[in-house]
């Protein structure tokens, strides 16, 4: 049997032992393994070990916390990102177009002018116009810049620098972060001045004013959508758009409201041509508008400019040697301004017109006056003169003036002894006081128009009259003497009281209540005999106004002061005149022999201490009961003046009657008006002296005239 089985080779490697390779065949080379590159980068990211124990615990919960906060503080930018984006591009879809913003106001301004047609006041919200960066003067946009925002143009209207600077300021003066400095850009504050576009609405406001309040509220929601709107803004307006909303919207004090209204409020010129010096002060006025104000306080305002110019010198609009001169020069304001609102005169003007065209005008009304700014400085002068020089030195006393023409023009009015205010108790109009003898003159009139001559005569004599309901009632003279038969002339020069009541019992006091009512003293006159000595109330402009009439040949007068009312920029004014010379009231004649009459009364009477050297002067002394008021009403050819004094409470005066310091104010007064006139001859009548006659009866007359006119004479009761 054949041995099948063969003895296997021993399982070996080809090459263990280096032995060649069988003829005929070749070796094939093994692949290199594929992965060999994965495994190198694998290799490269794989981490560095851990480290272990307890530093390692809680560095790996630090790098987790900080992965983690990474993580949500990207994520929450990007989804407050998204909410800002939508915000603003919702409130940029929403703001109007650039030429609604420029006149914010809500209500229209007031513009008075002189007789001359210069600008003396003005009243309401002023708007002189819209100004442009480009139309402004390069010195006022400069001086806003640099007091309000240096980096305007550099910013996207939030600067976080200014935000983070306002708040570390805040909180070193012991304030909250949002409480004082703001921090603000001009863009926003302007954002703010449009009140974020939330319309000013009367229902859900109580006031304008809580409008503005709730406007300028500081609230961090408040300040968030402030920013969101003043972003807005810059990606819908250029920079000079904002710049110029700005400065046309800030109110500026005084009633101003923008550049333009600023500069004419205080300089009385355009803005466009502000000096460095003028545009610094109003520039200062942007951080506290009214106490700021030239008009409060010109020193303060000045401060507050200089400090301004060196802010615009450090930023490099002004050289060392420009601010230098404007510092010494500051600005001053114009005759207009300083006369701050118009006085008493603009507060009477302001309330003859139509409210919807005066206080509550939406629209920019120019109203033309009588108002002469001369003789309103001689009024003011003269009164001051006065108190400074005759009376006593904290006295309360107080006093009015109006000065008129004879066809009821008023040309000045000084209300009170502060002469530089707006809105304050006018005396001269407001005041309802007792005339006294200064009614004495209405009493005459009737007198003469009814046929008396001045050479007639009367009994002074004690003289007494039963009144119903009162008993018996027997006027005294000043004096507490009587004087027996004296001319009407002599009554009137020396105002006598008898006379006086028995010649208006003669004329009967209806009569005379009718002379002195169509003359213009509107007020409720008395029943009583006391009639004739001016025991009704009156106030200073009616009386002044009835002896108007009187110096005009006796034609009735109504006060005025409102020439003409028109809108700005319209050619047709809306109305005219409400005053003037009305129907006739006495004959000429006895007008000119009543103001032969007044004229003695100053010459040698009661009034002497009115004259005036060189003129001719008429008019009445007037005190009342217990000397709670002292009047003198007077006048030339030229003006009538009126003059009250007294207390408010009723104080009785102290030494003092019509014919003493009344007279004394109005003739300081009226030295200072006819100062470069030519003295002109009062329109008095010659007299030529003629027999008593009895007055003719009128058809409103009593019955029994004759009878009392013979009483009256006789001085029998």
């Amino acid at each position: 049997m054949s041995d099948s089985r063969r003895k296997k080779p021993p399982l070996v490697a080809e090459k263990r032992y280096g032995a060649k390779a069988s003829a005929g065949k070749k070796a094939k080379p093994r692949p290199k393994p594929k992965a060999t590159k994965k495994r190198a980068r694998g290799a490269a990211r794989r981490p560095k070990a851990k480290r272990t124990g307890i530093i390692g615990f809680f560095t790996n919960i630090i790098r987790w916390f900080f992965r983690l906060i990474w993580k949500l503080t990207w994520r929450s930018a990007m989804v407050v990102a998204l909410i800002i984006g939508l915000a603003v591009t919702y409130v940029y879809m929403t703001l109007p177009e650039l030429d609604e913003l420029l006149d914010g106001r809500a209500q229209g301004s007031v513009t008075l002018r002189d007789r001359n047609g210069e600008v003396f006041a003005w009243r309401g919200d002023q708007f002189g116009g819209v100004v442009t960066t480009a139309t402004v003067s390069p010195h006022l946009k400069n001086a806003v810049i640099a007091t309000e925002d240096k980096r305007f143009y550099r910013h996207l209207g939030v600067s976080p620098r200014g935000v983070a600077s306002a708040v570390r300021i805040n909180l070193r003066e012991g304030r909250g972060p949002l409480s004082g400095h703001g921090g603000s850009t001009i863009t926003q504050q302007t954002a703010k001045l449009l009140c974020l576009g939330v319309e000013y609405d009367k229902t859900q406001w109580d006031s304008e004013a809580a409008y503005v309040a709730d406007c300028r509220r500081g609230s961090m929601a408040r300040k968030i959508k402030e920013a969101i709107f003043a972003l807005a803004m810059e990606a819908k307006y250029s920079k000079d758009d904002i710049l110029s909303i700005y400065m046309n919207r800030a109110y500026m004090g005084g009633g101003a409201y923008g550049a333009e209204a600023a500069a004419q409020r205080y300089y009385g010129k355009s803005a466009a041509v502000l000096n460095p010096s003028e545009a610094a002060i109003i520039a200062g006025l942007l951080t506290a508008p009214t106490r700021l104000a030239p008009t409060n306080n010109l020193q303060r305002s000045q401060d507050r400019g200089a400090t301004v110019l060196r802010l615009m010198n450090e930023q490099g609009f002004l050289s060392d040697a420009e601010t230098s001169k404007w510092q010494a020069n500051p600005a001053t304001l114009s005759q207009a301004a300083q006369a701050k609102a118009g006085g008493y005169f603009a507060d009477w003007v302001m309330s003859t017109g139509p409210e919807f065209f005066t206080n509550n005008t939406t629209e920019d009304v120019i109203i033309s006056t009588t108002l002469d700014q001369r003789i309103q400085k001689a009024a003011e002068e003269g009164l001051q003169w006065v108190f400074e020089n005759k009376v006593r030195e904290g006295s309360k006393a107080e006093a009015a003036i109006v000065v008129m023409s004879s066809d009821g023009a008023v040309r000045a009015m000084v209300g009170g002894r502060k002469t530089k205010v707006s809105g304050a108790f006018n005396r001269a109009v407001q005041a309802k006081r007792q005339t006294g003898s200064a009614f004495k003159p209405f009493v005459y009139a009737t007198a003469l128009d009814l046929g008396y001559n001045h050479t007639d005569t009367v009994i002074d004599a004690p003289y007494c009259l039963n009144i119903p309901g009162s008993g018996e009632w027997c006027p005294r003279n000043y004096t507490n003497k009587h004087y027996g038969e004296v001319s009407l002339e002599w009554a009137l020069m020396n105002s006598l009281n008898i006379p006086a009541v028995k010649i208006s019992e003669s004329v009967g006091r209806d009569n005379v209540r009718k002379v002195a009512g169509d003359f213009g003293i509107a007020s409720d006159l008395a029943d009583g005999p006391a009639l004739a000595l001016g025991a009704s109330e009156s106030s200073l402009l009616e009386m002044t106004g009835a002896y108007a009439g009187i110096l005009n040949g006796g034609s009735s007068v109504t006060p005025f002061g409102l020439v003409e009312l028109k809108l700005q920029g319209e050619p047709e004014p809306l109305m005219g005149s409400g005053g003037g010379i009305g129907e006739r009231v006495i004959t000429e004649g006895a007008a000119r022999e009543l103001i032969y009459m007044m004229s003695k009364v100053v010459s040698e009477g009661t009034g002497a201490r009115a004259q005036l050297p060189g003129w001719q002067v008429a008019g009445k002394t007037g005190t009342t009961s217990a000397a709670k008021d002292a009047w003198f009403i007077g006048f030339t050819a030229d003006y009538v003046a009126g003059v009250w004094m007294g207390y408010d409470d009723n104080t009785p005066l102290t030494g003092v009657t019509g014919g003493g310091l009344p007279a004394e104010i109005w003739k300081e007064v009226m030295l200072r008006v006819t100062d470069g006139m030519s003295p002109s001859a009062l329109p008095a009548f010659t007299p030529k002296p003629k027999p008593t006659v009895l007055p003719p009866k009128r058809q409103n007359n009593r019955e029994n005239v004759l009878e009392q006119l013979l009483k009256g004479i006789l001085g029998v009761n």
